[in-house]
């Protein structure tokens, strides 16, 4: 698939990723306030972006090391 084909699709698919991905972000809020109902929902709401971002840091690193060449 060329460049360009890629680039379209994922155009297309932008909004559902994004929209995806705040769901996970919110579903994980409303778990941890079950849990923890106590909790600081601020802090919660770091804790998780940085687990995110460390997971979306070591695809980055998968992606550049050849991964998900022929996936």
């Amino acid at each position: 698939m060329s460049s360009d084909a890629v680039i379209k699709e994922l155009a297309v698919r932008k909004a559902e990723i994004e929209k995806e991905l705040e769901l996970l972000f919110k579903a994980n809020m409303k778990i941890t306030d079950w849990d923890v109902p106590e909790g600081d929902d601020s802090e919660a709401a770091d804790i998780i972006l940085k687990i995110m971002d460390k997971k979306i840091q070591e695809l980055r690193a998968d992606v550049k090391a050849g991964k998900y060449e022929n996936y």
